[in-house]
């Protein structure tokens, strides 16, 4: 039996589609797609659930606050905040501002009445400074970022150091510093800082006070802004960032991380704008303290948040600063001018000159209308001094007054009589 030949066409051999590099590419788009609707609204603008509760605080809705800490803590000590400020990143427009709050900033701390700021961290840690700070700005603070000084090295270090330039001589020794010494050492003029002098740099303090050595901190985080932007850092700062992660204390995600620094990064060419907590040098009890000015201040934070007040915030603020007032002692005094441990504002220090200047011209002025008088009585005198002579010389018998003579013009009493 014999197969018959069938007369269908026999299939064509196809060659096998290869799918996956379309798969890949789709997944490639769709992933790009994601993140950059991630990006596109910065996870730094998401809120605590517990700022939605309306407590008379001001609340960025564009704006992310972001409490820095530099603590110095000790191996028998809980640690103080040596450094405080508050960040304001507006991650969309890519500005961001510093303020920094002096630490010896008189403010109400919950359950210890009125303090220093800086005693808040040894009361409580970040949460109860948290909390001190925003009662004091009046701002609901979204995070926060504790640095130690250890940590501080090693950031700095990561970015490869710091140049700065040095607005004159620094020197301070400590023997009994708790870490073996203190020694810093610096000329003027630009000067490269690793790590461990930057330390030494940021914590000087001299007849400028706390408020000078703030000037120099903000001078210092524009340098470390510079040193971010230059090309050779920019494609390591996610490395960098991974690398201080674990030397840091942050309830701020990875990511957070760095949108904060791209935000800083890109701010400095949008100019990084720096304050201070406006206020007064007092005295109290013999320690000195630095007074806030309330309504100045947060009139400050609400512009610098693009927020309004609503009458329940300005309600609030009246409160404060009422109460504010009235806790100081009415023996708190004026800080002496050799007590330089806080240091004055740069406007407390133009009024300061300013009267000066006004109380040296007014002295100046009383000399000269005392000499001015002066001279008017002693020209009265001469004058009443040359009719009295000429009275006499015509036979007056009125008495006159002694007087010094005129020197300019000699006395007819004087003249030798004639002879006959």
């Amino acid at each position: 039996m014999t197969l018959q030949k069938s007369n269908i066409p026999p299939r064509r051999a196809q060659k096998k589609r290869r799918i996956w590099p379309w798969l890949l590419l789709f997944f490639c788009f769709a992933a790009a797609a994601i993140g950059g609707a991630l990006f596109a609204s910065s996870s730094l603008l998401d809120k605590p659930i517990e700022h939605a509760i309306d407590d008379g605080l001001l609340t960025a809705k564009d704006k992310s606050t972001i409490m820095i800490m530099g603590v110095d803590e000790r191996d028998d000590d809980v640690g103080r905040s040596d450094t405080l400020m508050v960040a304001s990143i507006d991650p969309k427009k890519n500005q961001a501002s510093l303020l920094s709050v002096p630490r010896d900033t008189r403010v109400k701390i919950k359950g210890h009445g009125f303090d220093k700021v800086n005693a808040a961290y040894a009361y409580g840690k970040e949460r109860l400074t948290q909390d001190t700070v925003e009662n004091l700005l009046g701002v609901n603070i979204d995070h926060y970022v504790i640095i130690n000084t250890k940590s501080f090295a090693k950031i700095i270090d990561a970015l490869g150091g710091i140049d700065i330039d040095v607005p004159k001589r620094m020197y301070y020794e400590d023997p009994w510093d708790d870490d073996g010494g203190l020694i810093i050492d610096f000329r003027p003029g630009m000067q490269h800082m690793d790590g461990a002098k930057a330390i030494t740099y940021v914590r000087y303090r001299d007849e400028e006070g706390d408020l000078g050595r703030i000037r120099r901190q903000q001078d210092f985080i524009k340098a470390c802004l510079d040193k971010m932007v230059s090309p050779a850092i920019i494609p390591k700062l996610p490395t960098i960032i991974r690398e201080v992660m674990d030397s840091i204390q942050t309830d701020l995600s990875f990511r957070q991380l760095l949108e904060f620094a791209g935000t800083l990064k890109e701010s400095k060419q949008n100019g990084l704008k720096t304050d201070m907590v406006p206020g007064r040098p007092l005295y109290i009890d013999g320690i000195s303290y630095w007074i806030p000015d309330l309504t100045q201040l947060r009139s400050t934070v609400a512009d610098t948040l693009d927020v309004t007040m609503s009458a329940k915030v300005r309600h609030r603020l009246e409160q404060d600063a009422r109460e504010y007032e009235n806790s100081i002692p009415a023996n708190a005094s004026e800080v002496p001018a050799s007590d330089t441990s806080i240091g004055r504002s740069t406007e407390s220090t133009k009024k300061h000159k300013a009267a000066d200047s006004t109380a040296k011209k007014r002295s100046e002025q009383r000399e000269d209308n005392a000499e001015e008088k002066k001279r008017s009585k002693s020209s009265a005198s001469d004058n009443r001094s040359g009719r009295d002579a000429a009275d006499n010389d015509t036979g007056s018998s009125r008495e006159s007054t002694p007087a010094a003579p005129d020197r300019s013009v000699p006395s007819r009493s004087a003249a030798p009589a004639k002879t006959q």
